[in-house]
């Protein structure tokens, strides 16, 4: 369900944002949008239900055709984002023929997919119905005693059933002790097979033992589950015992009914089942007496504030600090709602940041966005499951952080949680550059893809295209015919370059929204062939071309991805024009020019008014490219990259011209290279500068980078800069000290071929070492 619940969530958020902001399309098909919100909203109730939850198998051919239809309108109201981009431009009138006919056949479209959606909520209401109602209410002898552990996630059920699980007056009581964590992907065969060979490891003799191993390799395969219960029940027989589920979800009530009656019955002596679960429905359906159920009480204010501290201030002796950060944890202790597994996760995440206030009251301000109008403080706070975290390729802005942010945190989550391995980090911030799969994860996350029909696999772990696919790494392997008319691939990684693939006539991707070409060793016919494909793509969002050694132009046609966020074409070393119309493209997000080989960018670069990130500026003294002075209304700019350009190295026209630049006001990151002046550029200063985070200055004539004595006094000015690169700058003269007072949030240094460094703690790279 996890792409189900990550395209429900991005239409709901696209639906709700389009009609509060009263975009065009929105007021064009007003009604339908209304009823698709009403829809989505009552599919996301039935589908956080935790009795379909339990049951994926059963409902698995609903969940597909959702899945289907939710693709379907994505792609809709994709196509009518992109066609009010070309309205905004003039390209076509409200009232001409062509946009009529379009108006008609997404008002057919967005209602036909509101019919199916309503279809498939009765089905839902219908199977949750029948499923409550065949719950299992029935009165049942019970010969053993039921004990029920109810309560959110993280309110400490596992613990206690623990604690009386090993408690020795408890054991004392029984003949047998069995422990099964049941989780959310149960089988009853799993069950039966922990519980005999814990059986096994409590025989009377080696025979018995010996006889418990073969049968469970006599049904290693096609398992007969009646038979394995019997043997389960005679293991039993004349036998108390003490069996604990951990964790359940759901069960089958036909299947737990036959497990009951099977269970010995003893006069004057029982046995007892304790049943930890987050839904109380679970227990109900299982026959359990509601005076049976018990729900752990969550801690008070006092008791979460000790455990808090505990965990916190562990090297400390739970002792804090500081008043501001006390102040801090206690809203963060009560915000856990009085969870033990929230309190402890969240009190150990931030005791290494024992002496930073600042990120304290970061984790806070994002602790209290999480918890902001959700029932359970351990899934906002926690997010343990990796099913909670956001789709790949549905990461969107949210409030202050940008769509990359927030990746790169979700990133680190998955670190966090040992999914992922770390190869490599940014220094100044530890931000993931690189990283790897165990290959342990890399059998779930395979076999995750296919039952979300996002790819699919042989037997022996290569890729294979189906009808279904909605991601390909395409190789020499692929056969291109089966690409023809493929309307669902999503996502293409060119693996290699085979020439087929660029056959426009045997390649129809419309749904493409990301293709990824980068390094592919591609002549100048199959990038050509490849541009006219490009440019029929028009929902296409993320194009990679980095390292296409045969990319030498960027032709006028880019213009019409109108859809297009990220464009990346760094290491094009051949690549010498761009076309103006590139500043065409408004929602682009990110422009990699890093290492190219074009001589500047084009004129009206501020069109492009949602860039992020801009890699690749060069500065020349031409007509033809940019104004800096368009720089100022990029709002949204964090990341820039300069060059001047190497053929004009001393030009004092673009040194001016480069002093008279008004830096974008949120820019965080900053990479000056070949700056070949003695002074820095006036703007680069804390004053313009206040939200940089981390500048680097490569290889250049530089003799200071202290602000321009000839502007303004810099004596009480200091940087809030976190991260220092200085290379390659052999006329740079400084005293370290000096630069440590100015920069006094510095806590990383990158310094290489810098030979006049006063004072540093550490040697400097000397030529030839």
């Amino acid at each position: 369900m996890i792409v189900v619940d990550g395209m429900l969530n991005k239409l709901g958020e696209l639906v709700f944002t389009s009609l509060l902001n009263q975009a065009r399309f929105a007021l064009d098909f007003k009604s339908e949008l209304d009823t698709m919100k009403t829809q989505l909203e009552l599919l996301k109730a039935f589908l956080s239900d935790e009795y379909l939850k339990s049951k994926k198998e059963q409902i698995k051919t609903t969940l597909t055709n959702i899945r289907e239809l939710f693709y379907e309108a994505d792609n809709i109201l994709t196509d009518c984002l992109i066609r009010d981009e070309y309205r905004s431009d003039g390209f076509c009138s409200s009232y001409s023929p062509k946009e009529l006919i379009f108006k008609y056949q997404i008002g057919q479209k967005l209602k036909n997919i509101n019919s199916q959606m309503e279809k498939m909520e009765r089905f839902l209401n219908w199977k949750v119905t029948r499923t409550r109602l065949k719950g299992g209410y029935s009165a049942r002898m019970r010969y053993f005693t039921e004990l029920v552990l109810w309560g959110w996630g993280g309110l400490g059920k596992t613990t206690i059933a623990q604690k009386i699980f090993s408690d020795k007056e408890v054991v004392s009581q029984f003949d047998r002790m069995i422990w099964v964590s049941v989780s959310q992907d149960f089988s009853e065969e799993r069950i039966l097979r922990s519980m005999l060979e814990q059986l096994g490891q409590y025989g009377t003799g080696s025979d018995q033992g010996e006889m418990l191993r073969k049968l469970l390799g006599q049904y290693g395969t096609g398992i007969d589950l009646g038979q394995m219960l019997r043997k389960f029940h005679l293991e039993l027989e004349g036998k108390t015992c003490l069996i604990v589920m951990d964790d359940v979800w759901g069960i089958n009530i036909d299947w737990w009914n036959r497990f009951c009656s099977g269970l010995p019955k003893l006069k004057g002596r029982s046995s007892c089942i304790i049943i930890t679960t987050r839904n109380e429905d679970v227990a109900v359906n299982m026959g359990v007496d509601s005076s049976r159920i018990h729900r752990p009480k969550v801690l008070n204010r006092d008791e979460s504030w000790s455990l808090f501290s505990l965990f916190a201030f562990s090297v400390n002796k739970r002792i804090c600090p500081n008043p501001q950060i006390e102040k801090v944890g206690r809203t963060i202790a009560e915000k856990c709602q009085g969870l033990p597994l929230a309190i402890k996760t969240i009190g150990g995440l931030l005791a290494s940041k024992i002496n930073s206030f600042g990120e304290w009251r970061k984790v806070s301000e994002e602790f209290h966005e999480l918890t902001r109008g959700k029932d359970s403080s351990v899934a906002a706070s926690l997010q343990l499951s990796y099913d909670e975290l956001p789709s790949q390729g549905y990461i969107q802005d949210k409030d202050t952080k940008t769509a990359t942010e927030q990746g790169f945190e979700y990133l680190s989550e998955l670190v966090s949680r040992c999914l992922v391995d770390v190869v490599q980090r940014r220094g100044y911030d530890g931000r993931v550059c690189s990283c790897k799969m165990h290959d342990l994860v890399r059998d779930m996350t395979i076999k995750v893809s296919e039952d979300e029909a996002f790819c699919s696999f042989d037997g022996k772990g290569k890729q294979k295209l189906t009808a279904d696919s909605r991601w390909l790494g395409f190789t020499s392997d692929v056969d291109t015919k089966s690409l023809n008319k493929n309307l669902k691939l999503r996502a293409v990684l060119l693996m290699s370059g085979n020439p087929d693939f660029f056959n426009k006539s045997n390649v129809v991707l419309r749904s493409l929204r990301v293709l990824d070409c980068s390094h592919g060793k591609l002549d100048t016919t199959q990038v050509e062939n490849l541009m006219d494909l490009i440019c029929s793509l028009k929902r296409l969002a993320c194009l990679n071309l980095s390292g296409v050694v045969g990319l030498k132009e960027v032709p006028y046609s880019i213009k019409k991805l109108c859809n297009l966020q990220l464009l990346i074409l760094t290491g094009c070393n051949n690549l010498v024009k761009l076309h103006q119309s590139i500043t065409s493209l408004k929602r682009l997000v990110i422009l990699d020019l890093g290492s190219c080989g074009h001589e500047y960018l084009p004129r009206e670069v501020g069109r492009l008014s949602y860039l992020q990130e801009l890699s690749g500026l060069r500065l020349v003294n031409s007509s033809q490219s940019c104004r800096l002075h368009e720089l100022e209304t990029m709002v949204q700019l964090r990341v820039l990259r300069i060059n001047v350009n190497n053929g004009n190295c001393k030009d004092e026209k673009i040194f001016k011209m480069l002093d008279q630049l008004t830096p974008p006001p949120n820019l965080q990151e900053l990479y000056l290279r070949r700056y070949h002046h003695e002074i820095m550029p006036k703007w680069i200063n804390p004053g313009k500068l206040s939200s940089l985070q981390y500048l680097c200055i490569e290889n250049g004539d530089l003799a200071s980078i202290r602000m321009n004595p000839e502007t303004e006094d810099d004596t009480n000015c200091t940087w809030n800069l976190e991260g220092l690169c200085l290379k390659f700058l052999p006329n740079l003269e400084e005293d370290w000290k000096d630069l440590e007072q100015k920069m006094p949030q510095l806590h990383y240094v990158e310094v290489s071929r810098y030979f006049n460094l006063k004072n540093f703690p550490c040697p400097v790279d000397k030529p030839g070492v």
